[in-house]
């Protein structure tokens, strides 16, 4: 057994950025007391600072932080997120939106798809699926506004390295100490293996109990010191490279982040109150990184407000997140892509996962491994939604579409997909992040449609149905009506000085 009984009271976090003032933001608010809490960071390595759009399960992450969010808005530039456009993923000139709100009202024994799909069928009903879901209406008419009632589901857009900074500022309030240097070697301890000190190039050696490692993809403790093995998924998410600028914008905000399918791989576009990021994600196997770079600048709307930055990565996860004294948290632990806005969350539901497993008595074996086991679990059920993004698309026009279309995916996906397909059922596990909802949207948004709907709703009359639909329909329109446009509410709600 791998137990150790020694208690923890020293904590260091190796690494800045949105993973390493996440970590400790999150470890001084709730432990804080317990704990001495210290961060390296250098100022002389840049962040991947990309990470600009976030999903709704970052609102419950700042509550339980009791960060005013207002404040938060402002700091970080930010706009609201209702969903995301894709664009040109079912077939070039084509697009639908996966939005974050609930599509129509289930029946005990069905989903409303269900009987979206037997009046589509049955009833001529002409009315697309998403008329029926209030965030993705006012996120195509533009507007948003805070509501309890309809509850309205959103996310943010914001600057990422602002964020960083943001957090840094709320985590020294809680008494975490930053410390400035490079790290040139970590120290382990010759009998147990454990991580004892880094040693920085200064000289200075930091020492500690337990260690979180956020130091991206060198993940200089988790790899290079404790040799945790690394699972390659690039055999299903083939994208292994990005360019990554800024935009002037040239346009009030929109309340949804926009997926750009081009030839070779996907561009970004996430528009913030006082720029837009944007960036390319692509495949190298079938694209030059100078023709990415030439991609992206042919396809920005405004000024590039600084060069492209290159970003090279390895799709997969650490086999360990939590090895003998040391966690990997963010692009150390695990990457899937950029796609569907996950990496801050999962840094996040890790970040959770350990403050509820904390071994503040010592090292327990027992809480590693189901660490391990829910972490792996919760990542590859992400990793699978994203597959089904580049796997179910109808492109044949590029090789690298035709590679994704046809590529092997993932077992538990194939089962997911053919049961939708045959049956009209979706299986969504105990704590997966993206639900019923958000497997439908993609699914059908990208031409997957089941053969049969469930029996039951033939147990609603016709005209019954028809007046349901009508009715709910009229209800999304009024609700929509009343919210003003999004670029209104952010003058008003966060307004930035710039």
């Amino acid at each position: 057994m791998m137990n150790s009984s020694k208690k923890i009271s020293r904590v260091v976090i190796a690494g800045g950025g949105t993973a390493g003032w996440m970590a400790a933001a999150t470890i001084s608010k709730t432990l804080g007391k317990h704990l001495d809490i210290t961060l390296i960071e250098s100022d002389e390595i840049g962040t991947i600072g990309v990470g600009e759009a976030t999903i709704p399960t970052m609102i419950s992450f700042h509550r339980l932080l009791q960060i005013d969010e207002q404040e938060f808005m402002k700091a970080v530039n930010g706009s609201i997120k209702l969903g995301i456009s894709f664009e040109n993923w079912l077939r070039p000139g084509e697009k639908y939106i996966h939005s974050f709100g609930k599509t129509g009202k289930e029946f005990w024994a069905a989903d409303f798809h269900h009987f979206w799909l037997r009046g589509k069928q049955e009833l001529g009903l002409e009315t697309p699926f998403g008329d029926y879901c209030l965030e993705l209406e006012a996120a195509k008419q533009g507007k948003f506004a805070i509501s309890k009632e309809p509850w309205i589901n959103y996310a943010y857009h914001m600057d990422a390295t602002a964020y960083g900074k943001f957090l840094r500022c709320f985590s020294e309030k809680l008494g975490v100490k930053r410390v400035e240097g490079m790290i040139q070697k970590v120290n382990l301890h010759t009998d147990t293996g454990f991580i004892e000190s880094i040693l920085l190039k200064s000289g200075q050696v930091v020492e500690g109990d337990l260690f979180i490692d956020c130091t991206g993809f060198r993940s200089l403790l988790t790899e290079q010191a404790l040799h945790t093995g690394f699972e390659d998924w690039s055999n299903w998410l083939p994208c292994d490279s990005a360019y990554a600028t800024q935009e002037t914008a040239v346009a009030p905000p929109i309340p949804l982040t926009r997926a750009i399918a081009h030839d070779h791989g996907w561009q970004w576009k996430i528009p913030l109150q006082n720029r837009v990021g944007t960036g390319l994600v692509y495949c190298s196997r079938y694209q030059s990184d100078e023709s990415a770079k030439q991609t992206l600048l042919d396809n920005l709307e405004g000024e590039a407000l600084f060069e492209p930055k290159l970003i090279k990565f390895r799709t997969g996860r650490r086999l360990k997140g939590w090895n003998k004294n040391c966690i990997a948290i963010g692009l150390s632990a695990s990457f899937i892509e950029p796609l569907e806005s996950t990496t801050i969350f999962l840094i996040s539901s890790n970040l959770l996962r350990l403050v509820k497993f904390f071994p503040l008595n010592g090292i327990n074996e027992l809480l590693v491994n189901e660490f391990n086991q829910q972490s792996k679990e919760e990542v590859e059920l992400v990793r699978d939604f994203v597959v089904l993004h580049f796997h179910a698309t109808q492109r044949t026009d590029t090789a690298f579409w035709r590679h994704c279309r046809t590529m092997p995916i993932p077992e538990s996906l194939s089962r997911r997909i053919n049961l939708f397909r045959e049956t009209g059922r979706i299986s969504i596990k105990t704590g997966e992040l993206f639900l019923v909802d958000s497997w439908l949207q993609v699914m059908m948004g990208q031409g997957i449609m089941p053969k049969e709907y469930h029996p039951i709703v033939d147990m609603v009359e016709k005209d019954e149905l028809l007046r349901f639909f009508h009715g709910f329909r009229a209800k999304v329109e009024e609700e929509v009506a009343k919210l003003p446009m999004h670029g209104d509410f952010l003058k008003k709600f966060c307004p930035t000085e710039i």
